[in-house]
């Protein structure tokens, strides 16, 4: 399962004690789908059902959003 995501930051986060949640441990977004980017809020749990071997891509970036597949995504570097 891969996902094209489009990101607008161009830095990294810095990360505290304060991004802990109850556990004691910081959680990071790796679906690319977090409203709370770089933080993880839970949004990866629509991604469940995506079949092995497809690229995804949910409108606006958004777990919400339609998700439609992908035939292949193009760098802007090709």
């Amino acid at each position: 399962m891969a996902r094209e995501v489009t990101h607008e930051e161009r830095g990294p986060a810095v990360l505290d004690e304060s991004d802990m949640g109850d556990d004691d441990l910081i959680y990071v977004c790796r679906c690319g789908l977090s409203d709370t980017k770089p933080l993880c809020d839970g949004s990866h749990n629509a991604t469940a059902d995506e079949d092995e071997g497809v690229v995804y891509k949910y409108e606006n970036d958004d777990s919400e959003g339609e998700r439609r597949e992908v035939d292949e995504i193009v760098y802007a570097d090709e």
